[in-house]
């Protein structure tokens, strides 16, 4: 039989915010989507990639010596990462003891995984928590994605599945058995915006959750919000309106936009798209809360 891996970034333990209780959040790499506003840019791309920190750098020249490419060099005085020689090999990483160089991805079976998840089974027993797979796009990697959810609920975990709905909605369907929560992004209500800031057509993502719900999918629907993006009104009374549409949703969170895929994005090489865009303020948060409450039934409340 041949083993089934999937690529990993992260595994986060005590996580509060992604579905009920305490759980623990399994994050794959690969994503469709390319929202301006990206928390995890690491999850982006399939691939294992190289963070480099330059800050970090003690000089030992390891990695000078030891890359295959040669992609380490001093230009004026600093230690330079070449990413066009970079074959994102980890050589360099490996003896990087003060940790500016790191390999982000690691490839992964479902047993490693759950033995990891499953260390902290009486947190999830006592809170009503469980384990959360999220990425990325999880139905990216959706044979592991549902492999791994399965052996979740034969070893009596409650399960999410964090989704941005891009999916065909015969592979939501087939994992209505093995989670118990879909946490379902709604990045913008208008068509669109949608598409000029994430890559992707707005309908095909509704057009799954009416399906989803139908089949009696329960969501929570998760709202990334951003200042000067996607933070206006008539977005806000959007998503009430789909929620109110819904059958099975249990809650609609807000998550207000924070900067912290910048410093992310500067450590593997790449521009980040909003580089002058601060926290959410809490009397923005607030009113965008008031907006949600005054026109949906469906519980609200700030992540």
């Amino acid at each position: 039989m041949t083993t089934l891996y999937g690529t990993i970034f992260d595994i986060m333990k005590f996580a509060i915010h992604d579905g009920p209780g305490i759980r623990t959040t399994v994050f794959l790499k690969g994503c469709p989507l390319k929202c301006l506003w990206c928390h995890n840019p690491e999850s982006q791309k399939r691939e294992k990639e190289i963070s480099f920190i330059p800050d970090k750098c003690i000089g030992c020249g390891w990695c000078f010596e030891h890359c295959p490419q040669q992609a380490h060099v001093m230009q004026a005085g600093e230690h330079v990462l070449l990413r066009e020689r970079c074959e994102r090999c980890g050589t360099c990483a490996e003896k990087c003891y003060a940790k500016g160089l790191e390999v982000v991805g690691r490839d992964v079976t479902v047993e490693e995984v759950l033995a990891e998840v499953l260390k902290d089974k009486a947190f999830y027993d006592n809170s009503g928590g469980g384990m959360t797979v999220s990425g990325g796009e999880p139905m990216m990697q959706f044979a592991f994605t549902a492999a791994l959810l399965r052996a979740a609920k034969e070893a009596g975990l409650h399960t999410c599945l964090d989704t941005s709905g891009i999916a065909p909605i015969d592979n939501y369907l087939k994992l209505l058995d093995v989670v118990d929560i879909f946490l379902y992004d709604i990045k913008d209500t208008n068509p669109e915006r949608h598409k000029e800031t994430t890559g992707v057509a707005l309908r095909p993502i509704l057009d799954t959750l009416r399906e989803l719900d139908a089949a009696g999918g329960r969501t929570i629907l998760r709202c990334p919000l951003i200042p000067g993006v996607n933070a206006d009104d008539d977005h806000l009374e959007g998503i009430a309106e789909i929620a109110n549409a819904l059958t099975n949703v249990l809650e609609v969170t807000l998550h207000p936009y924070h900067p912290l895929g910048k410093s992310k994005s500067e450590r593997l090489g790449g521009d980040y798209p909003l580089p002058d865009t601060a926290f959410a303020e809490a009397d923005n948060i607030e009113h965008w809360l008031s907006i949600i409450t005054a026109n949906t039934k469906v519980p609200a409340r700030r992540n």
